[in-house]
């Protein structure tokens, strides 16, 4: 396995919200669903060969599943990992 191939599966997703879209125009900073594997390391690494950036932070957070109900039976959804990315000043990542 290459290292596009590996890069390509620490990072899932870009993670689009409001709050994300705030991060991005004040801090520079972007966030992904990343693999539950992936470390801090891992995650600089691809950010910065699939995009061609400079990674100036990264931070990791692990997002417990939420509890839900469906017709009286209880379960719950799957946890994700997710990563805040800050990239060096007047760097951008063009996601969509």
């Amino acid at each position: 396995m290459n290292n596009k191939d590996l890069s390509y599966s620490v990072l899932k997703k870009p993670l689009f919200t409001e709050k994300s879209s705030g991060q991005q125009e004040r801090f520079n900073t972007y966030s992904f669903v990343v693999a539950p594997w992936a470390t801090k390391v891992q995650v600089r690494q691809a950010v910065e060969s699939l995009f061609g950036v400079h990674v100036t932070k990264v931070n990791t957070q692990n997002v417990p599943g939420k509890v839900k109900r469906l017709a009286g039976v209880q379960g719950r959804t799957s946890g994700w990992k997710k990563a805040l990315v800050t990239l060096k000043e007047g760097e951008a990542i063009e996601l969509a």
